[in-house]
């Protein structure tokens, strides 16, 4: 069973990573709706010498120190009584996957978590097994498991403190800490 959750995952994985489109063929329209030649548009041919359309490009999400954890989240979320990676957290997990590949001392640890309805030991249990379903989703991505600890806090350490669905949404997740 667990193999073949682990084969789904990565087939998932690799089918969203895959796409057909070619983004160097698309032609860029003004608000017109008049296509634009290539490397035309806004500041195209005035010396600048700034890449095309005289823009440079800016990456905010880096930092000077390429060690640096990667800037934005480290939080997967999960569905109620779900250790199912969401599509929409597979770019954060890839995301984690390169910083962790690209620096082979870096170590990560993924905390479980749960909300606060049932019992300890079940959450301690479905917070283990929402840590090790980030850790196998990143062990398919090329992430060394030695690199990668696995912990379950249960519904010990909430986020959010509330009898709410909003609240206990918050508190079932699995975080990336940075050792």
């Amino acid at each position: 069973m667990k193999s073949a959750l682990t084969i789904f995952l990565g087939a998932a994985l690799l089918a969203g990573c895959s796409s057909a489109v070619k983004l160097d063929d698309v032609p860029v329209v003004d608000r017109a709706g008049t296509a634009l030649q290539q490397g035309g548009g806004i500041g195209a041919g005035s010396g600048s010498g700034v890449g095309n359309g005289g823009v440079a490009p800016i990456d905010i999400g880096r930092s000077n120190d390429p060690s640096a954890p990667p800037a934005g989240p480290r939080i997967v979320y999960f569905d109620h009584d779900s250790f199912v990676i969401k599509p929409e957290f597979q770019g954060l997990v890839e995301t984690h996957a390169r910083h962790i590949k690209a620096l082979p001392k870096r170590n990560v640890s993924i905390e479980g978590h749960t909300d606060d309805t049932g019992g300890r030991e079940y959450n301690l249990a479905l917070g283990q097994k929402r840590a090790e379903s980030v850790r196998n989703a990143l062990s398919l991505l090329g992430v060394s498991d030695g690199q990668m600890e696995a912990v379950s806090y249960g519904k010990e350490k909430l986020a959010a403190v509330g009898n709410d669905e909003v609240s206990r949404a918050k508190n079932r997740r699995a975080e990336l800490n940075y050792r």
